[in-house]
């Protein structure tokens, strides 16, 4: 039985996205992880699967930390031996795939959004370098959109035949049952994801205090989720004061927030595929998002959602009064609309199926 490691940078994101392909891949092969442990590493172990504690600052830019995470997949790849390596998220994609191609191990590297790295202009052009050399050897780069894809390919990182387009890592459709439409006495948008910037905390607290001034305490917003960025959490306490927001936290099991909402919102500035917006509407919920890649997809504009122009307040405020004004029984149709997109489009046994056949075929190559 050939052995597959799997590298990424947070344990917990891991289980909750993928943990149905682990489960297949461990049919025929033995599973091995590294990763931090930040939830759900017991769970990994209960399944049978060895995990290796690997700690990496997911977001400094630290030099001398990066080198120290090299050396560690480095001494990982030799003390384990794998027969091929599966990396998730930027830098177990470019340190542990740097050390792959130094030990002429086969591997596949996930590309999960571009993230901020690509944003600013200095650290973007770092970025590339170290992507090329990361995976220049790569048996196949897999994507979540398209548009990631090419931008990949537009900078040079990757040739086209490398890449393999996936519809991110799509919704169990089982766990995420369809629920009818609630009957709430006060509309309520649900946020849910980090609390942070690029998220589009400022449109969205924007839009929400001017729905409140004008339309009272019909309307509230639910944020479930933690502060990536401290700056928030003074404005959530202002919402939270005054009636406008309700902050739940961090919360294991969101399926009760999905039952609750009446429409969910995701003004996001970038994304790899939405799981939120998957999850959503495989729920049954109407949905409001940017109009980027990774949110884009999950969304046919005017039918389970609208699609707002990123970092706009008032495109967004506009899309969740329209919503807000809609008779609930349009809302619900565009729920069951969301729920059925997500058998035909985003089905997780489709999803796990291809990428096994894909891995599989990159193992088979050696």
């Amino acid at each position: 039985m050939s052995k597959i490691l799997i590298v990424t940078n947070h344990s917990y994101m891991l289980y909750r996205f993928r943990l149905e392909l682990i489960q297949e891949l461990m049919k025929t092969h033995e599973v091995v992880l590294s990763m931090p442990f930040v939830g759900h590493e017991d769970d990994f172990k209960a399944l049978g699967i060895r995990c290796i504690k690997t700690e990496v600052d997911r977001r400094g830019i630290n030099p001398g930390t990066d080198l120290k995470l090299f050396s560690v997949y480095r001494k990982l790849l030799k003390n384990e031996q794998p027969d091929a390596v599966i990396t998730y998220s930027i830098k177990p994609n470019i340190y542990c795939g740097i050390a792959c191609r130094m030990a002429g191990i086969p591997y596949c590297a996930n590309v999960q959004g571009l993230g901020t790295a690509f944003q600013r202009k200095g650290l973007a052009l770092l970025v590339t370098f170290l992507y090329r050399l990361a995976l220049s050897k790569a048996k196949t780069v897999f994507f979540e959109n398209e548009a990631n894809a090419c931008e990949f390919r537009r900078r040079g990182i990757i040739r086209p035949e490398k890449a393999t387009v996936l519809p991110g890592a799509g919704i169990n459709l089982e766990s995420y049952p369809y629920i009818p439409y609630p009957e709430n006495d006060v509309f309520r948008f649900l946020y849910l994801g980090r609390i942070m910037k690029e998220k589009g905390m400022d449109e969205l607290f924007a839009a929400m205090r001017r729905l409140r001034s004008e339309y009272g305490g019909r309307v509230t917003l639910d944020l479930v989720g933690f502060y990536d960025d401290d700056y928030y959490k003074e404005q959530v306490e202002r919402l939270a004061a005054d009636g406008t927001a309700v902050y739940h936290g961090f919360q294991t099991d969101p399926i009760p927030y999905y039952a609750s909402a009446d429409c969910v919102v995701l003004p996001s500035y970038h994304e790899g595929m939405s799981n939120v917006l998957l999850e959503a509407a495989a729920v049954g919920r109407p949905t409001i998002t940017s109009n980027i890649p990774g949110c884009r997809e999950a969304v046919d504009d005017g039918k389970n959602g609208i699609c707002v122009e990123a970092k706009s307040s008032y495109s967004l405020y506009t899309a969740m009064e329209t919503v807000l004004n809609m008779p609930a029984s349009l809302r619900s149709e565009m729920g069951l609309y969301g729920r059925e997109k997500m058998y035909r489009e985003f089905d997780k046994s489709i999803v796990v199926k291809r990428t096994v056949e894909t891995i599989e075929s990159c193992i088979r190559q050696e």
